[in-house]
């Protein structure tokens, strides 16, 4: 159910972009629905099939958008918040795993070395 939704949705949303480019404004856009229309319809005509066109998808648009949210909020358990449904919790192990141990480490100080001399003695 919810893909189909989703799909429609998908669609109905790049019905919306294409049909709002077509459209003429004030700018010009692509202005392709503000002409003619080649003598099928006048200006005026062809401007309001887009305008109620546009009113339309996009009241389907919101309804599918309406839609999805709802199917998504039906598929949350209510006793979950969102950090802990996105985060499963990891199941411990059946046969508790040892880890060997090290022992403690004793750590000596170390003496500062002493500066280095030269092999060869310097010439004067």
């Amino acid at each position: 159910m919810a893909t189909i939704v989703l799909v429609i949705h998908i669609i109905l949303a790049l019905a919306l972009v294409g049909i709002i480019l077509i459209q003429k404004s004030e700018g010009g856009g692509l202005g392709i629905g503000g002409s003619g229309g080649g003598g099928f319809m006048t200006a005026r005509g062809t401007t309001n099939l887009l305008t109620r066109t546009t009113a339309i998808i996009a009241g389907m648009f919101i309804v599918t958008s309406l839609t999805l949210g709802i199917i998504a909020s039906r598929n949350r358990s209510p006793d979950r918040n969102f950090i802990e449904q996105a985060i499963k919790p990891v199941d411990a192990p059946a046969v508790p795993v040892e880890i060997p141990s090290i022992g403690p480490k004793t750590i000596e100080p170390v003496a500062p070395a002493a500066p280095a001399q030269p092999a060869v003695p310097m010439a004067k």
